[in-house]
C-alpha cells in the first residue's frame, strides 16, 4: 500500500497472496495459499492486517498454525469479535506450548467449544485431572494403563483415551466426576472381560455394525457396572450417580445382565435380541464407546509378549510346581479349561506359580491374569504357603543419582505475541557444589584491610541516625519547612506549623537477594571477580544485620533453568556457606527472565518492609539456539523485572558488559544499573553499591 491509498482500503486477493506468501513460506501447506487469499479478501482491512500479524506471529511458532489459523479466520470473525480473537488464537498457541501440536490444532478447530467457553459455560479440560485420573486407573488395573487425549472415550486396552474438553454438566465438579466415571467404566472394559472374545466375528452377522456396537456398548455398560459394584461398591455408587437412571431401552438388559456372574458372552447373546428389536442404541457419555479391532490387536500382541516373558522366567527357574529341583521345562501357558484366569503347564502337567518369580515375569503374570480370565488374581495360589501377590517386591526402589529437586514451572514473555507463554519454563533448584574449602580463608587474608574498611562503613550505616523533617515538634529547625512556610504566609496562605526535624534511630526491615551469574562466558576473571565479590559483600552484611541470600542460575533451554543456592536465607554464613562460594563456577547459558521469576518469588515470601534484587552479570540474556538471544530476551527480561517491581521488589543489575548501556535501560530502567569497564573493580564496587541502595 502506498502512502497515497487509505489505510482502511480492503487488501485485493493479489495482495494477500504476496504478504500471506512472506509469513507461510515454511508451511506444508503453502500451496494453497491462492484459496486462503480469496476467502480474507471479504474481510476489513483491520481484519486483515489483524489475520496477516497472528499467521506471522503463530507460523514462528509452527508454520502449520499460522496457516490453520488464517483458514479459520473467515469463521472465527463470524463468531468473535476482535477481542475475542485474539483469545482465541492465544489459546491454540498456548495449547501448543503445553500440549503439542495435534492438542493445538484441535483447540483452533474447535471453535464453537472456545466460544462457549468464553461465554462463561462449564468447561473441564482433561490436563487439569489427567495425572489424578492416571494415578486412579493405576491403582485400580494394577498395571500400567495411560490416561490420554482422544477424540472419544474409549480404550485400546492399554490406553484410555479422553476428550480433551467436557462440558455436559452445568458446574466443573460435575464434569471432573464425569472423567472419572468415564475412566473407571473404560477400565472395567479391560478387567472384565469385554475384549476377551471376538467380538468383530460376532458383530459380522449384522450389516448394521454401527447400531450393534452402539448396543453392545450399552450392554456391556450394564453388565461392568454390576461387575464393579461387587468387589468396589462405593465406586459403582459415584457411577451410579453420575450416569441417573437407565435408559428405558435397556430396562430388559438391567433385569438380566446386572448380575456379578454375567460375561461379555451373555452380552452378546442379548445383543440378538435388541438388534432384532430395531430400536436406536442410546448414547451413554459416561460409559464410553468401543473399539474391539483396535483392542483386539493390541490386547493379542501384550498377551503374546507377556506369556514369552512368563514362559523365559518359568522355563530355567528351579522347583516349578515341585516338579524338578533343576533344568528346564517345556512351558506353556493358555486359558483355563474352564474359561476362568490362565492354566502354566510344565512338560504336559498343571503346576502353580511360584513365589520367587523375578518382578518382570510377576508384572507378566498379573497382565495375563487379567487379559485371560474374568477371576481376581486371588483365584490363583502358589506353591508353597500363602498367597501370592503379584506386584508385591520388596526393597528401596531405584533412585537417580544427582537428582534435582522439584521441577517449578513459569511463564515466559513472549514478545512475538505480545502474551506469555504459560508454564514454558522448567526450573530447578539445586545447592552449589562445595569448592576448595581454604579459599575464602585465602581471599580474606588477600584482602583483608579492604574487608576491614567495608565492614566499618556498613556498621557506620547501622548506626546512621534518620532525621525526619517537617515535623509539629523537634531538636531543629527544619530549614525546607520554614521557608515554604514564609512564602505561604507572604502569599496570604496560611503557614504549616510542621517547621521541626528530629533524629530517630535508624530501624532497618530489608531482605535482599543477590543473583549470580554462572554461565559459560563468566568463566575465568568474571567468575573468581563474583566470587570475591560475594566473600566482601558477606563480611559487610554480616556486620549490618540484614537479610540475605545468594543464588547462582544458569541453565539449557527452557526445558533445564538450574537455580543454585549458596546462601539461603535462613542459612548462617558459616564454613558450609563459605565452601558453597568457592565451589561457584561456569556453566552454560543466561536464560535470565525465568531466574528473575523464581527468585523473586523466594524474595516476596521474606517478612521485610523492603525488599531488594540484585543481579550480577558479565552479559544480556542469552540461550543455546537463537529464539532467546537479542529481543526475546530482553523483552523477556523487562518483563520479569516488571512482575518482580508489581510484588514490592526493587531491582538492581551489576554488569560487566561494555555494551550494556545500549539495552540496560530498556531493560531495567535508568538508574537501576550499574556498568563496570573492568572485572577488576567488581570486588571493591558491589559492596559500596549494595550500601547506597540500602541506605
Amino acid at each position: 500500500m502506498t502512502s497515497s491509498e487509505p489505510s482502511s482500503r480492503r487488501l485485493f486477493e493479489h495482495e494477500l497472496e504476496e504478504r500471506l506468501d512472506a509469513v507461510l513460506f515454511a508451511s506444508p501447506s503453502h500451496r494453497s495459499v491462492e484459496r486462503l487469499a480469496s476467502s480474507l479478501e471479504s474481510l476489513p482491512r483491520a481484519r486483515q492486517e489483524k489475520v496477516l500479524h497472528w499467521a506471522g506471529v503463530a507460523a514462528k511458532t509452527y508454520a502449520e498454525i499460522g496457516y490453520l489459523l488464517a483458514t479459520l479466520a473467515p469463521k472465527a470473525f463470524a463468531l468473535l469479535d476482535d477481542e475475542g480473537f485474539d483469545a482465541w488464537v492465544l489459546s491454540g498457541l498456548d495449547a501448543y506450548d503445553r500440549l503439542g501440536l495435534r492438542p493445538a490444532m484441535d483447540q483452533l478447530r474447535n471453535l464453537e467449544r472456545f466460544c462457549a467457553e468464553r461465554a462463561g459455560t462449564p468447561v473441564t479440560r482433561l490436563s487439569e485431572v489427567e495425572m489424578r485420573l492416571a494415578r486412579f486407573v493405576q491403582g485400580l488395573s494394577g498395571r500400567p494403563l495411560a490416561v490420554r487425549a482422544g477424540h472419544a472415550a474409549w480404550t485400546d486396552t492399554e490406553s484410555i483415551f479422553l476428550p480433551e474438553l467436557l462440558a455436559v454438566h452445568a458446574s466443573a465438579d460435575a464434569n471432573r466426576r464425569l472423567y472419572k466415571t468415564m475412566v473407571a467404566m473404560l477400565w472395567a472394559q479391560t478387567r472384565y472381560g469385554t475384549f476377551s472374545v471376538d467380538i468383530e466375528a460376532r458383530l459380522a452377522e449384522w450389516p448394521d455394525r454401527e447400531r450393534a456396537l452402539g448396543w453392545l456398548a450399552g450392554l456391556e455398560a450394564v453388565r461392568l457396572e454390576a461387575r464393579i459394584a461387587a468387589e468396589l461398591p462405593g465406586l459403582a455408587a459415584e457411577i451410579a450417580g453420575a450416569r441417573g437412571p437407565w435408559p428405558t431401552a435397556l430396562a430388559a438388559a438391567v433385569t438380566r445382565l446386572a448380575r456379578p456372574e454375567a460375561t461379555v458372552s451373555d452380552s452378546l447373546e442379548l445383543l440378538a435380541e435388541f438388534m432384532a428389536g430395531g430400536g436406536v442404541p442410546p448414547r451413554l457419555t459416561f460409559a464410553g464407546t468401543l473399539d474391539p479391532a483396535a483392542a483386539g490387536r493390541v490386547r493379542a500382541a501384550r498377551i503374546q509378549r507377556d506369556t514369552e516373558t512368563l514362559r523365559k522366567a518359568l522355563a530355567t527357574l528351579k522347583g516349578v510346581g515341585g516338579k524338578r529341583p533343576t533344568g528346564e521345562h517345556a512351558v506353556s501357558i493358555e486359558m483355563a479349561s474352564d474359561g476362568f484366569g490362565m492354566e502354566v503347564r510344565a512338560d504336559g502337567e498343571a503346576v502353580s506359580l511360584p513365589p520367587n518369580l523375578p518382578p518382570e515375569a510377576q508384572a507378566a503374570a498379573q497382565s495375563l491374569i487379567q487379559d485371560l480370565g474374568e477371576v481376581p488374581p486371588e483365584a490363583l495360589t502358589p506353591a508353597g504357603h500363602g498367597q501370592w501377590t503379584p506386584t508385591d517386591q520388596t526393597g528401596p526402589g531405584p533412585t537417580l543419582e544427582g537428582e534435582r529437586d522439584a521441577d517449578y514451572r513459569y511463564d515466559e514473555w513472549d514478545y512475538h505475541r505480545g502474551a506469555y507463554r504459560r508454564g514454558w519454563c522448567h526450573v530447578y533448584e539445586t545447592a552449589v557444589k562445595p569448592g576448595d574449602p581454604h579459599y575464602v580463608g585465602e581471599v580474606a587474608a588477600r584482602y583483608g584491610p579492604l574487608i576491614r574498611q567495608i565492614r566499618k562503613r556498613f556498621e557506620l550505616v547501622r548506626g546512621e541516625d534518620r532525621i525526619l523533617g517537617r515535623q509539629p515538634d523537634g531538636e531543629d529547625i527544619d530549614i525546607d519547612a520554614l521557608v515554604d512556610a514564609l512564602a505561604d504566609r507572604r502569599g496570604g496562605a496560611e503557614p504549616s506549623e510542621r517547621v521541626y526535624c528530629r533524629r530517630v534511630r535508624n530501624e532497618r526491615s530489608l531482605a535482599a537477594l543477590f543473583m549470580v551469574d554462572m554461565s559459560g562466558s563468566t568463566k575465568g576473571w568474571v567468575n573468581d571477580a563474583e566470587r570475591e565479590a560475594l566473600i566482601m559483600l558477606c563480611e559487610g552484611i554480616e556486620a549490618l544485620g540484614d537479610r540475605y541470600a545468594i543464588y547462582g542460575f544458569s541453565g539449557w533451554t527452557r526445558t533445564r533453568c538450574d537455580i543454585y543456592r549458596v546462601k539461603g536465607f535462613d542459612d548462617a554464613y558459616d564454613d558450609a556457606v563459605r565452601a558453597r562460594i568457592a565451589g561457584i563456577e561456569a556453566r552454560d547459558y543466561t536464560r535470565m527472565g525465568v531466574a528473575i521469576r523464581h527468585l523473586t518469588k523466594l524474595l516476596a515470601a521474606q517478612p521485610a518492609r523492603h525488599r531488594l534484587l540484585v543481579t550480577l552479570s558479565d552479559g544480556r540474556p542469552d540461550d543455546f539456539g537463537d529464539e532467546y538471544r537479542g529481543t526475546y530476551g530482553i523483552e523477556d527480561t523487562r518483563h520479569a523485572l516488571l512482575e518482580a517491581r508489581e510484588q514490592g521488589v526493587r531491582s538492581y543489575c551489576v554488569t560487566i558488559d561494555r555494551q550494556g548501556a545500549d539495552y540496560l535501560k530498556h531493560m531495567v530502567g535508568p538508574a537501576s544499573y550499574t556498568v563496570l569497564d573492568e572485572v577488576r573493580k567488581l570486588p571493591t564496587k558491589i559492596a559500596d553499591i549494595y550500601r547506597r541502595l540500602t541506605r
